[in-house]
């Protein structure tokens, strides 16, 4: 029987990987699940499937009912509740699940970053760094900088956010990739002096570090969340197929 390969996607790695299992396992079924955050998803290869699956039960009780052979989590770096659920479905069904994420950022010279570990501590450094801020985590998780009524927030994201957000907030609707060029004059026509991002690596986000380093202006970096214990990840398609044993022709 053909391996029945479930992708929880969201991002352009998933995008990308499901294009490859298609193309150098033919014979595979691919399944793209999405969580429907985004309005208009583009076109995916293989099957397409929009929403949740009711946590970690709800996930495993998928996976045997549609005869998954293999999980390959391939969601946003940030996306710390699917990729827990991820591994007790796993865990749970005998299905074995690979993540695939995207290398993160490292700093390098002339960057003034400040690593912190949540959104709750990136606002509590916010003040002492700047009073205009480029905000660029997501329309999401936007609470943890209401209370701060004193700096003024410019907050680009693909989707309009909602409250609560902070008092003083003008809303930017973009989508990468962006050049440096594009960054280097959204900082000055919003006159920029603290710039706040979670590392969510690869290149389409990347530009605003360097026009950041450019303008010699701080950038607050927010960690990562640590992978489940014994989950491991992979940077590629290529160590996708290696770790689940897959191959051309199987």
């Amino acid at each position: 029987m053909s391996p029945h390969i479930l992708i929880l996607g969201g991002t352009t790695e998933a995008r990308e990987l499901a294009a490859e299992l298609t193309a150098r396992l033919p014979e595979s079924r691919v399944t793209t699940s999405l969580a429907g955050r985004v309005s208009r998803p583009g076109a995916l290869p293989g099957d397409v499937r929009i929403g949740g699956f009711g946590g970690a039960e709800g996930l495993a009780a998928w996976l045997r009912e549609h005869h998954v052979d293999a999980v390959v989590d391939a969601t946003h770096p940030f996306a710390e509740t699917i990729t827990a659920n991820a591994a007790l479905a796993g865990a749970a069904s005998g299905v074995p699940v690979v993540v695939l994420r995207r290398p993160g950022w490292q700093p390098g010279p002339g960057d003034h970053w400040h690593p912190v570990d949540s959104l709750a501590r990136a606002a509590d450094v916010l003040p002492g760094l700047g009073r205009r801020v480029l905000l660029t985590t997501g329309r999401l998780g936007l609470a943890a900088f209401a209370r701060l009524d004193r700096l003024h927030f410019v907050v680009r994201s693909v989707e309009p956010p909602g409250p609560p957000m902070p008092p003083d907030v003008e809303v930017l609707l973009a989508r990468g990739p962006f050049t440096v060029a594009d960054e280097a004059a959204l900082l000055r026509g919003h006159r920029i002096d603290v710039v706040v991002t979670k590392d969510s690596g690869g290149a389409a986000t990347a530009a605003k570090l360097t026009a950041a380093r450019q303008a010699g202006i701080p950038v607050v970096v927010v960690r990562r969340p640590a992978l489940p214990d014994g989950v491991g990840a992979v940077p590629d398609a290529a160590g996708v197929l290696a770790r689940l044993g897959l191959s051309p022709g199987r």
